[in-house]
């Protein structure tokens, strides 16, 4: 006998096959843009073709560093304008909005005028980050693809999960990293459905980026060593200083987008307000323009004196802050990154000059300020964990990256509602998931909520006896009832209003519309309410087996809402719980004076 895949497996397949091929797509786009990134800034700054990476400083006259910002400024300006609003801001909070409002649709265009906009902005000195965008560029080749193949929207949200981990994944060369991403920010769920997908389209990625671009990690530092207990209480300290800056940045960004808002003419002219002080700053200091890559490996490596480091980091903040809330076209990601690790590498120097017995390494400070600042920004934890680690190659960094990480986004919960990817969606009204529990419903069978009394009229049962049965029981409120025929068989359900509309000679079983819509006992609430929805029906029969069709129970709506009666009598325990330890500090707190 041949081997049939069920139709909901081969539906899954089919996804992880389409899958792969956003995966190899995004990994294209990444490295496309990457190219044409590198191939505008040489145009632009040194007036030839090439796209070679750009390392280290733009040298360029301060006439063209004052300049070129402000033409590329004012070309993402009249993209935005006529071609699409939507290119707007760093990548992922646009990707997000999508998921939550647009059941996971970006418009066509975008594929193209996202990072063809990126490439302007950040390859006339914009100080942004590729990898917002290119993770956007990727998210709508899986979205344009889950819209060509005509799949569910559940299904296109995985195919653009797929592509926005594909983006990072062929960026930064870290696969495990793009996956978490998709799962912290994008998926809001963790299941194997949309986790494989994703996982196979990342790995399809890298490998198109390993292929193309090499392999090696992308940020190389010296070899980090065991951390002893005061540096890891240390780093952890690091971690704590630089989740106090995310807050501020955090903040920093939407009073400044709030000011912008307030300007008496288009926002298509915001821009160039930003590009104004960019290169205001870039004549000080080149080295902020552009995405920087350099900086943070310079920084991880401790080639840069401290001095040097201070004036990067503040003068890429400002410059950076202004322009990205101009509402042009940049991410967010590497930027985060250059902050971090600065501010990193400042506090663990000062830790190895003032409390040498903590042997503290400015190095592994900087690699955990990296991490710890994305998380601090987004509270993506394992994210900003696992991205530090594969970007660096550094498996002892893992437990200081793990206390400086989780440090900032306790720091960042206390301190700040939302994070830097959330705060514009939640303005516009959105709810963003932050904890992902599992389903109340989904935990508990069938057979443990269902009810075991079941009034039930056999099918041959006349209208006239069945009208009679209910006007002796005036105080049913059940609107719907099981048809049984022999050993109690479910053949149909019945409504009073088909009772009272059927002729008083006529069977029950006659009246019976459609085939009986069942559950069965070791089934999930979860798996009752999607019939329930599906079905457009109220109550299910619940019978011992599918063959046999033998009636044991039924289940209601009212079953599914009292199955959340356990959890919340324990939030409701906890609340007392808190009022009465409230009480008790306030009655101390008076008997003090």
């Amino acid at each position: 006998m041949p081997f049939v895949l069920p139709h909901a497996r081969r539906r899954w397949l089919r996804l992880t096959l389409f899958s792969i091929g956003v995966g190899i797509a995004g990994g294209g786009i990444a490295v496309l843009l990457l190219s044409l990134i590198n191939g505008m800034t040489h145009l632009a700054f040194n007036g030839t073709l090439s796209t070679a990476p750009v390392e280290g400083v733009i040298h360029a006259s301060w006439l063209r560093i004052a300049v070129v910002p402000l033409l590329g400024a004012l070309a993402v300006g009249i993209m935005a304008r006529w071609g699409s609003a939507a290119i707007r801001g760093h990548g992922i909070p646009e990707v997000m909005e999508r998921i939550l409002v647009s059941q996971s649709r970006i418009p066509a265009r975008l594929t193209i005028l996202k990072p063809l906009s990126a490439a302007i902005a950040i390859g006339t000195g914009g100080p942004f980050g590729a990898e917002g965008p290119i993770i956007a560029t990727g998210a709508s080749a899986g979205s344009l693809i889950g819209q060509f193949m005509k799949v569910t929207a559940d299904e296109r949200k995985t195919l653009l999960a797929a592509g926005a981990a594909a983006g990072m994944a062929a960026t930064f060369d870290t696969p495990v990293a793009s996956v978490l991403l998709a799962i912290e920010l994008l998926l809001f769920e963790y299941r194997a459905r949309s986790i494989i997908p994703v996982a196979l389209a990342a790995s399809a990625a890298t490998a198109v980026r390993l292929s193309l671009l090499g392999t090696g990690p992308i940020f190389p530092m010296p070899h980090v060593s065991d951390p002893a207990g005061l540096a890891l209480v240390s780093y952890g300290v690091v971690g704590g200083v630089v989740g106090l800056v995310a807050v501020g940045i955090t903040r920093a960004l939407h009073d400044l987008e709030a000011l912008y808002a307030r300007l008496p003419f288009h926002w298509m002219w915001w821009p160039l307000i930003g590009a104004m002080v960019v290169g205001g700053l870039g004549i000080i200091e080149p080295r902020i323009l552009g995405v920087g890559y350099t900086n943070i490996a310079n920084i991880l490596a401790g080639h840069l004196a401290v001095s040097v480091i201070v004036v990067i980091v503040g003068l890429k903040l400002i410059a950076w802050l202004v322009y990205l809330a101009s509402g042009t076209s940049g991410g967010t990601l590497a930027p985060l990154f250059t902050f971090g690790s600065g501010i990193g590498a400042l506090v663990g120097t000062a830790f190895a000059a003032l409390l040498p017995a903590a042997q503290v390494e400015p190095t592994v400070a900087a690699m955990v300020g990296m991490a710890a600042m994305f998380a601090g920004a987004t509270r993506a934890l394992l994210t900003s964990v696992v991205f530090a680690f594969e970007a660096t190659r550094q498996p002892l960094g893992l437990l200081p990256l793990l206390a400086g990480c989780t440090t900032a986004v306790l720091i960042s919960r206390l301190l700040n509602r939302e994070t830097i990817m959330t705060d514009k969606l939640v303005q516009r009204g959105m709810i963003v998931p932050e904890d992902y529990a599992v389903d109340e419903l989904s935990m508990i069978p069938i057979g443990r909520a269902m009810s075991r009394e079941v009034d039930a009229f056999g099918a041959d049962t006349t209208i006239a006896a069945a009208l009679e049965f209910l006007a002796a029981a005036p105080d049913m409120r059940h609107q719907a009832f099981p048809v049984v025929a022999d050993e109690q068989a479910v053949v149909g359900v019945v409504t009073r209003h088909d009772l009272e509309s059927a002729s008083p000679t006529a069977t029950v079983r006659s009246i019976v519309q459609r085939e009986p819509i069942v559950s069965t006992p070791n089934q999930t609430l979860r798996d009752a309410a999607d019939q329930m929805v599906r079905a457009d029906v109220g109550r299910l029969p619940v019978v011992a087996d599918l063959v046999s069709m033998r009636l044991i129970g039924i289940v209601t709506r009212s079953d599914l809402l009292l199955a959340h009666t356990a959890r919340l009598r324990a939030a409701e325990q906890r609340r007392r719980a808190l009022q009465l330890r409230n009480l008790l500090k306030a009655g101390r707190r008076i008997l003090s004076q």
